[in-house]
């Protein structure tokens, strides 16, 4: 907007000729003053959801969450041949629509109004090239059904996309868009609620709210197609044909576009739109448009302006962020056009701006190129958007070219990545999007920090999550740590002694049993040999794919304890369990087996029993179950060096004991 405010300031003749040439106008109001409305009851403005995501995330509600003065708006309507649009809270503006240059006088002169500025002409059609996309049908043959270890059976197409992002891992741990909240800002959503791909979301009530800014109501399926096949890409769920990115999320569906002219107030309304889906508690808005050039010269953008600090759009984005929301803007589509660079708002300092890849990972040539005018990498980083699936309006699924596809693909899969680490907040979320990009170490202005990993980014923040300690009780280290999993995941533990060079695994646990990403708890204890003394080191190697080729791991913390002085090996019971007995014979044992007697009070369905040398490597593990009272259990030592050894019994990852023998 500074450009614009200094051509107004500048020229008289060119506001003489506004009042003629434009019928919508922004009224910029000098404050709040007059307020019925006030920080302590913030319910009246914002719902329970905004104000746990402010309280979540440290965020003050300020002046900027009050709704303009009331009293000002009931002023400007009641003005002769003016009509109210839409509210602006975060401007404290509004938009109205007025041909009577007298209304424009009477307006500027009340003494609550800052300014008054032209906006946008009369409606008429647009040879602006809006969404600049294109559509194709999709190949038939490649719509051929993948049966895979996957929880989504994808299909070859939707899994050539996610596996991109190596974003089926994340649904294969149960992280799939559940509870999280998505806005959509775009030009309409044709048809949404009756094609295939969106089934399973009307079905399930997963549309939470609805607004069109323009026709002022809650129906947006009658409007342009674009934004519902923006939506395709993240809701799909026609299972081996085509999967969204976050399926299970629930949508706010707004249309901010006008597809028949293009004049700033679109990016007036798509402030508005934020401001709803703030108000609604959106955890992330996805927009799939952008600005430069308009219908009439005089409000066209100049690369100066994509600062992050001068449109009306790109001021709003950051301020949705500064609320908690994740905005995900699509960078553009002008890479091979005379303006070459990235769109508004995409510039926005804290928005993630996306450019378009294909499923090999090559860089569109329509993508726009960065980097934003004050030298930000722009875009942050690249998604799909280069003969990217989406449902067509003839109910088929087919292929479309855009960074507007590449935008809400992304803004999926940084759904479900904030769904597993619900306690960092929307810029902790963009951080590791781009520390996982492919070209992370050498950004560049065409895909930024690149395609992100979203396995690697789930490792990074896991990492930051997890936490260990460590405590002696003679010979014996407890070691204990927090993590999230599931029951397919399971726990290396590897210690460096006094005098090695490097860890060696001393132990392994399975994950508590669960399907769907949760924090557990977990405890083993490393029994050492009499006379050890020093300093222990242990690290928790979390394996976090089991069904890879290659098991996927992380190193999610380290811990270390120190002995004084020499131990002395003493058999351990855990002293939180009255009654437990733990015995071994013979001792020394010399025969083909050794007998382990457990005896609990209760039943203990699931007994890892973990056979240890005196250096703490495992040696040997069995998995066993007992009901309460005594059970008899052969542990077969044949195979087994002569020297010390310790077993460790658990009910599932709680120690119940630990016991020595010898073996002749």
């Amino acid at each position: 907007m500074k450009k614009l405010i200094i051509v107004l300031i500048g020229s008289c003749l060119f506001f003489a000729e506004a009042e003629a040439q434009f019928t919508r106008y922004v009224v910029k109001f000098k404050n709040k003053g007059g307020t019925p409305f006030a920080f302590s009851t913030p319910t009246a403005y914002l719902s329970q959801k905004a104000i746990d995501r402010r309280t979540k995330y440290g965020i003050a509600i300020d002046s900027t969450d009050l709704p303009v003065t009331p009293s000002y708006l009931s002023q400007i309507a009641a003005v002769a041949n003016v009509i109210v649009l839409n509210v602006s809270k975060w401007h404290n503006s509004v938009a109205i629509q007025t041909s009577d240059p007298n209304a424009i006088t009477t307006i500027n002169a009340l003494s609550f109004v800052q300014s008054v500025s032209p906006i946008a002409a009369r409606i008429q059609n647009s040879s602006n090239q809006k969404f600049n996309i294109t559509e194709q049908a999709y190949n038939p043959s490649q719509r051929s059904t993948q049966i895979t270890t996957d929880f989504f059976n994808y299909g070859t197409g939707s899994l050539n996309e996610i596996n991109l992002h190596k974003g089926q891992f994340l649904h294969n741990i149960g992280l799939r868009g559940q509870g999280m909240v998505i806005a959509m800002l775009d030009g309409g959503f044709f048809n949404y609620n009756t094609f295939d791909a969106m089934d399973s979301i009307i079905v399930n009530n997963q549309v939470v709210d609805t607004w069109d800014f323009y026709s002022k109501n809650p129906i947006v399926s009658d409007d342009h197609w674009h934004g519902m096949q923006c939506l395709s890409t993240i809701a799909a769920n026609i299972p081996g044909q085509f999967i969204g990115k976050a399926p299970k999320a629930n949508f706010l569906l707004y249309r901010t576009e006008d597809v028949s002219s293009e004049y700033p107030i679109e990016e007036f309304n798509m402030v508005c739109g934020m401001e709803r889906a703030d108000s609604a508690g959106a955890d992330l808005i996805s927009a799939s448009i952008g600005y430069f050039d308009f219908d009439d010269p005089v409000f066209n953008h100049v690369y100066a302006d994509m600062n992050g600090n001068t449109t009306i759009s790109a001021t709003g984005a950051d301020l949705a962020v500064k609320k908690g929301i994740l905005f995900v803007s699509a960078a553009g589509n002008e890479g091979s056009r005379p303006w070459h660079y990235i769109l508004t708002p995409s510039d926005g300092d804290s928005v993630l701006a996306v450019a378009a890849v294909n499923i090999n990972g090559n860089v569109a040539g329509f993508s726009s190129y960065g980097p934003s005018s004050d030298g930000q990498v722009k875009p942050d980083v690249a998604s799909i958007g280069d003969d990217a699936l989406v449902q067509t309006t003839l109910n088929t699924i087919g292929i479309g070219d855009g960074t507007s596809f590449a935008c809400p693909n992304m803004a999926g899969l940084s759904a479900i990545l904030w769904q597993g680490f619900p306690e960092v907040n929307n810029m902790r979320i963009v951080k590791a999007l781009r520390e996982a990009g492919s070209i992370a170490s050498s950004p560049n202005d065409r895909i930024g920090y690149g395609i992100p990993d979203l396995k690697s980014a789930f490792g990074m923040l896991l990492t930051e999550f997890a936490t260990s300690s460590s405590t002696i009780n003679g010979c014996h280290i407890l070691v204990k740590w927090t993590s999230k999993d599931i029951s397919a995941m399971k726990y290396e533990i590897e210690r460096k002694g006094p005098g090695e060079a490097n860890f060696t695994k001393v132990g392994e646990l399975p994950a508590t049993a669960g399907v769907s990403l949760v924090t557990h708890n977990y405890e083993f204890t490393n029994t050492l040999a009499t006379g050890s003394s020093g300093s222990f080191s242990f690290r928790i190697k979390q394996i976090i794919d089991t069904a890879s080729a290659t098991f996927s791991a992380v190193y999610i913390d380290t811990t270390v304890a120190n002995l004084a002085s020499a131990c002395v090996v003493t058999a351990v019971v855990n002293p939180g369990t009255i009654g437990n007995h733990i015995t071994i014979r013979p001792n020394p044992s010399f025969g083909s087996s050794a007998t382990l007697i457990i005896e609990t009070a209760d039943p203990v369905p699931t007994m890892p029993i973990l056979v240890y040398n005196m250096n703490g490597r495992l040696v040997q593990r069995l998995e066993e179950s007992k009901g309460s009272g005594k059970k008899v259990i052969d542990i077969p030592v044949n195979k087994l060096a002569k020297g010390k050894y310790f077993i460790n019994i658990y009910d599932k990852n709680k120690l119940i004991g630990t016991a020595e023998f010898i073996r002749l």
